[in-house]
């Protein structure tokens, strides 16, 4: 059934997320068909237990064919098939690669380094005054670390960012591409950003079978999942996805979080007066900027729910900002309250191949980022519009331009 309210128009999010919608669905039409731009159209999963559900089943509901809405023929899918598009066990052999990485312990000895890059970070940023908190903080606090943690050049990080912004921005006219490169069909989105993401990890490919260090990079290259190393294509898309999953959580997150504290003064002198709070805010941050929207499955099966009927090969999404702001589980769910326990959210996905390898990672960021901000947030203060992406997919803030007062 053609679904009561539309939730896939990219205009909706540009002001704030359409939760309005996203109630009406909850409780009225839980899985709804939507029609895109192009006349193509998707299901929707909106309720916490669905979302869960569907991304556990991953044999009936595949990401094989694609995690984003874009529709991709057998030849792109076989260039531009990453971690995220894959389904166990070939999933399964990818992320074994940096599991090793992501252990609670290992994440834990991260903690100094990312508090030095913090304070490095606030320093530079504050000593302008005036500043775009997305530009100064929360952009450069997860990519300078990725570069360091891959083996990249601190000053390559610009060029990591811009990547990013327009292969996952491409619906925002501030990041959509104009230019045209047939080659760019089999580049990550099908976007020019993303073959150069892809020329870039080859040339590092080369140089690093070459000259070995002992950086992640390296690692990666020389590691034989299953006893096989990476192809060439395994390791551009390996590259592409770890420098956009390495960013995007945490970015949003504090851009999101910052927000927030300056929006709920009572709530950041709570989180001040007794930083034992820390704990259950990182959570309730990540729960309200709930960084990514949505993924797309496609179902390999017919399946009948709801009274609807999924065909094989329909595409269907699991809706996480929905899921998080589901009254069945999140009592006054649309109040930030840092104090919110327990927090089911969904944010890094729940159970099933795909839960977030990074979430550890993103949580310490996160933790950090606003230990050492505490002291800095009561002294900021808007000077302009709050601008957010334009998409359906990320649930971003282009800028957050602040004064010291």
């Amino acid at each position: 059934m053609q679904a009561l309210v539309d939730v896939a128009d990219p205009d909706l999010y540009v002001e704030s997320v359409p939760h309005d919608r996203f109630r009406i669905l909850r409780r009225d039409q839980p899985l709804s068909f939507h029609r895109e731009e192009d006349g193509s159209g998707f299901w929707a999963f909106v309720r916490h237990q669905d979302v869960i559900d569907v991304g556990r089943d991953w044999r009936t509901f595949s990401s094989a064919r694609g995690s984003s809405l874009e529709e991709l023929d057998d030849d792109q899918l076989a260039v531009r098939r990453s971690m995220l598009d894959m389904d166990p066990p070939e999933h399964t052999r990818m992320r074994r690669l940096v599991t090793p990485g992501f252990t609670p312990k290992v994440v834990r000895s991260y903690e100094a380094a990312f508090r030095l890059l913090t304070r490095e970070v606030l320093d530079k940023a504050i000593s302008k005054g005036n500043f775009d908190l997305v530009e100064e903080i929360s952009k450069q606090l997860p990519v300078v670390w990725l570069c360091r943690h891959l083996g990249v050049p601190d000053d390559h990080a610009a060029q990591l960012v811009e990547w990013t912004d327009r292969m996952l921005g491409q619906s925002d006219p501030e990041y959509r591409e104009t230019e045209e490169d047939e080659r760019a069909r089999y580049a990550p989105f099908g976007t020019i950003a993303g073959l150069e993401a892809y020329e870039y990890a080859a040339q590092w490919a080369a140089e690093r079978r070459a000259r070995p260090t002992d950086d992640v990079m390296t690692q990666i290259l020389m590691a034989e999942p299953d006893g096989e190393p990476l192809t060439d294509e395994e390791f551009k898309n390996f590259f592409t996805v770890l420098m956009i999953a390495g960013q995007e959580a945490s970015r949003h997150s504090i851009s999101h979080g910052t927000l927030a504290l300056m929006q709920h003064p009572e709530q950041l002198l709570a989180l001040r007066s007794d930083p034992a709070l820390m704990p259950t805010a990182v959570e309730e941050i990540i729960r309200w900027a709930s960084p990514i929207y949505q993924f797309r499955r496609t179902a390999t099966a017919e399946v009948v729910m709801y009274g609807e009927t999924i065909r094989e090969g329909d595409k269907v999404t699991v809706w996480y900002i929905s899921a998080n702001f589901d009254e069945s589980v999140f009592d006054d769910p649309e109040t930030f309250d840092i104090t919110r326990s327990p927090n089911d959210h969904v944010a890094f996905g729940k159970g099933g191949p795909h839960l977030c390898l990074g979430a550890g990672l993103a949580r310490l960021q996160v933790k950090i980022a606003f230990e050492e901000m505490l002291d800095l947030i009561p002294r900021l203060r808007l000077t302009g519009p709050v601008e957010r992406l334009r998409s359906n997919f990320i649930h971003g803030i282009k800028h957050l331009p602040v004064a010291l007062d």
